[in-house]
C-alpha cells in the first residue's frame, strides 16, 4: 500500500516540482522536518479531506480515493444505461410494451457485480481498521481524558505531567488567526515530529470523541473503558480537531490542537512543561479507572 503511494506520487512528479517535492516526502520522511509548518484545519469552501499531516492520513486518502472512483463509475454506468432505455424503449418505438419477466443472464450479474464491488471495498477497509487499530512500535504515550467541556493531557514517559486545554476567545486571538475561532487553544497537545504517537484515551464524565482529521486519528473517550489508537505527524505544523461526540451544552467548546515540532523543540518543551504543570491536576489513570470499574461492577452482580 506505502509503495503503491510513492509510485503514483513518483508519476505524478513528472507533471512538475510540486508533485516532485511530494514524492520525495513520502520516499524520505526525514525530509518531511524541513518541510514548510501546515495548518490541519477546516477551509471556506474546501471539497474533500482535508490535507494530510501523517502516514494514517495518507492512508485513509487512498481509501478515499479507491471508493470515490467506483463511486464515479456507477453513477456513470447507471446513468448511461437509464439513458439508453430511455431512448431505446421510447413509446414511439416500442408501442407494444415487452413482458419479458426472466433473463438468467441478468439476473446472475446484477447479484454477482455488486457482490464483487462490496468485495473490492471491504478488503482495504478491513485493512484500514486494523491499520489505524495497531499501534505500531510507539515513540511516546499520552493519556486524553475527555471532561466536561475540556481536555486534559498526561505525558507519563516524559515525567507524567499533566495539564488542561481549553478553547481561546475570539478577542485573545491575533487578527491573521481569527478564523481559528472555536479551533484554537490554550495549551495545545505538543508532540515530535515522525513519531508514533499512543494515545490512550479514557472519559471522566461522559462520552466524547477525540478526533483529529488532518492525522486521521479519532477515538471515543468513555468512563470507565480505556482505548488506544495513535497517529504520526510527518510535518511540522499544528493540526485541529474537536469532539465529534455530542456531549452535551458545550460541546462545540472542545477543540483540539496538535502541535509537531522537532524533537530538539520537544525536549525543550517537556523540560518546561515539568515545571509550568508541576502543580496541575494529575489525569486519572486509565487502569486504575478500569479497575474501579470492573470491581464496582462485580460488587453490583454480588449483591444481587
Amino acid at each position: 500500500m506505502r509503495a503503491s503511494k510513492i509510485w503514483r506520487h513518483g508519476a505524478a512528479a513528472a507533471c512538475g516540482a510540486a508533485g516532485f517535492a511530494a514524492a520525495m516526502l513520502l520516499a524520505f520522511p526525514g525530509l518531511a522536518q524541513e518541510a514548510a509548518p501546515m495548518t490541519g484545519a477546516p477551509t471556506a469552501w474546501g471539497l474533500g479531506l482535508q490535507q494530510s499531516g501523517g502516514v494514517v492520513k495518507d492512508v485513509i486518502h487512498d481509501f478515499n480515493e479507491l471508493v470515490l472512483y467506483i463511486i464515479i463509475a456507477i453513477v456513470v454506468f447507471v446513468a448511461g444505461l437509464m439513458g439508453y432505455i430511455i431512448w431505446r424503449y421510447r413509446e414511439a418505438k416500442n408501442a407494444t410494451a415487452s413482458r419479458t419477466s426472466h433473463n438468467t443472464i441478468l439476473e446472475v450479474a446484477w447479484t454477482v457485480v455488486p457482490v464483487l464491488i462490496l468485495l473490492v471495498i471491504a478488503i482495504p477497509s478491513f485493512r484500514l481498521i486494523y491499520y489505524q487499530d495497531r499501534v505500531p512500535s510507539a515513540d511516546l504515550t499520552i493519556n486524553v481524558q475527555g471532561r466536561q467541556w475540556f481536555w486534559r493531557y498526561a505525558y507519563p514517559e516524559n515525567g507524567n505531567f499533566t495539564f488542561d486545554s481549553y478553547p481561546l476567545q475570539e478577542d485573545e486571538l491575533p487578527a491573521d488567526q481569527r478564523h481559528l475561532y472555536r479551533l484554537a487553544v490554550d495549551n495545545p497537545l505538543v508532540v515530535p515530529i515522525g513519531a508514533n504517537v499512543r494515545v490512550i484515551t479514557t472519559g471522566a464524565d461522559v462520552i466524547h470523541s477525540f478526533f483529529v482529521p488532518s492525522l486521521g486519528v479519532q477515538k471515543y473517550t468513555i468512563p470507565g473503558r480505556t482505548l488506544e489508537t495513535w497517529f504520526r505527524a510527518d510535518r511540522p505544523g499544528t493540526f485541529y480537531g474537536q469532539c465529534n461526540q455530542i456531549c452535551g451544552t458545550n460541546h462545540a467548546f472542545m477543540p483540539i490542537a496538535v502541535r509537531a515540532v522537532p524533537r530538539a523543540e520537544f525536549d525543550a518543551w517537556v523540560a518546561d512543561a515539568r515545571t509550568r504543570f508541576a502543580q496541575a491536576p494529575a489525569v486519572d489513570a486509565p487502569a486504575a479507572v478500569a479497575e474501579a470499574a470492573i470491581d464496582t461492577t462485580l460488587m453490583a452482580e454480588a449483591r444481587r
